[in-house]
């Protein structure tokens, strides 16, 4: 498998030149163009002149999603919204979503790095892609959409779901790779048996899985269910969207982009910088973006980085795959889900009581998210009806907040355990 650019195999040197002549310019922009980080940096006695290279970089100030929100929608661009040609959102805890920026360049580069993630991938201009990520806000089906294209594939963009279909173009269309979250994709395989198709029987050799934490265990069941080369692929919408970090064909740890992306690794409490090695929550500052150069953004992801050449030839700093996350956000589906998001819901509807529990399972492969509210006094002895309706509101209300089915039970008063610390809101009963 080849390179896509000669900067995954820069010297040590020449990439922190690089990094450095990349960030200096950067905090210039955001010091000139957006008012937050000015202040941010004037309260911290800190101005533009004062970095002079990458080592400069724990002199800045960190970012965080809720910034993001505060400054909505558009508070943290850096350049005016005639040069912004495309907008993505992510959702956010209070339903108020994060929303991101970009630039002709940005999406071009953007295009670039995808492209780059799948050459490293063995995929090439002969291949056919089957997009199977959702399209819209959500940046996965786009940015894999724009990758592919611009490496030169056959794109298919069919977006997610409707797996009969999904089954019937990748027979039918010969597709060769398949883009999607790795539970989908174990999905489609279990219906393609279903169905009575052999899932090994396709033309498909390489799948392209992010969106969700996977772990070795189950890439070795995508491998061996639909005979591909499982691949991973790491992104999130505040710092580009997939295409930051990359397998390469020895699968230990995925290589970031430095080149657009320097990443560290920080103690979640004190901020304090981790060695390599060392696991901890990581951080972003992005020194090519234009439309939304976030500096030193805590992604609230737990993983650790490891450095030296791969044995693949990249000297690009490799990430482990992400533990867990400093914070209590759910990925279900692709889809980021937030314990208050569902709490904004419930504190709305006057049948219940503001006590719940959220069931996430794994069945069939993919995950599925129970929510559990107690209801009120007196609703219990009332018509199964009255049960029905509530449990319907709620499912649609949800729904209208995450783009989400999830499933709503109402059960009786007092029967969700009580904390006098902190309340225990989600119950996780997926294969660790």
């Amino acid at each position: 498998m080849g390179y896509w650019q000669k900067e995954e195999t820069m010297s040590l040197d020449e990439k922190k030149v690089l990094q450095g002549e990349r960030l200096i310019q950067t905090v210039e922009s955001v010091y000139k163009n957006v008012p937050f980080y000015k202040k941010k940096m004037q309260d911290m006695g800190i101005e533009p002149g004062d970095i002079k290279s990458i080592d400069d970089l724990s002199k800045l100030p960190f970012t965080t999603k809720q910034d993001l929100r505060d400054n909505y929608p558009y508070g943290l661009f850096a350049v005016p919204m005639e040069e912004v040609v495309r907008i993505h959102a992510s959702s956010g805890t209070t339903g108020r979503p994060t929303v991101v920026g970009y630039t002709k360049n940005d999406i071009d580069m953007w295009a670039d790095m995808v492209a780059r993630c799948f050459t490293a991938y063995g995929v090439t201009k002969k291949d056919i892609v089957q997009v199977a990520y959702g399209y819209g806000l959500f940046t996965g089906g786009l940015g894999a959409h724009y990758g592919g294209e611009h490496l030169g594939a056959t794109v298919v963009p069919i977006s997610g779901g409707n797996t009969k279909k999904q089954i019937q173009l990748i027979e039918e269309f010969g597709s060769t790779v398949l883009a999607c979250t790795p539970s989908y994709a174990l999905y489609i395989g279990e219906s393609m048996r279903n169905m009575g198709i052999d899932p090994r029987s396709t033309n498909l050799r390489v799948g392209i899985f992010g969106a969700e934490p996977w772990t070795e265990e189950m890439r070795a069941e995508i491998e061996d269910l639909l005979g591909i080369q499982a691949m991973n692929i790491y992104g999130l919408s505040e710092i580009m969207g997939p295409g930051v970090a990359f397998d390469c064909e020895e699968k230990n740890g995925l290589h970031v982009n430095e080149d657009h992306f320097v990443p560290e690794i920080i103690h979640p409490d004190t901020l304090e910088g981790q060695p390599y090695g060392k696991e901890g929550e990581l951080v972003f500052t992005c020194v090519t973006k234009e439309a939304l150069p976030l500096l030193r953004y805590r992604t609230r992801d737990l993983t650790s980085l490891q450095g030296g050449t791969c044995s693949c030839g990249r000297t690009l700093v490799r990430m482990g795959r992400i533990t867990g996350r400093s914070d209590d956000m759910l990925i279900i589906r692709g889809v980021n889900v937030f314990p208050s998001q569902i709490e904004s819901v419930i504190l709305k509807v006057a049948e219940v009581a503001p006590h719940y529990v959220l069931i996430v399972e794994r069945i069939n492969n993919l995950d599925t998210l129970e929510v559990w509210v107690e209801a009120k006094e007196g609703l219990f002895t009332d018509a199964i009806k009255s049960l029905e309706k509530v449990e319907k509101h709620i499912t649609s209300e949800l729904f209208s907040l995450l783009g989400l089915h999830v499933k709503v039970k109402l059960v009786e008063p007092k029967t969700i355990e009580r904390s006098e610390g902190k309340a225990k809101r989600i119950i996780d009963k997926r294969k660790k």
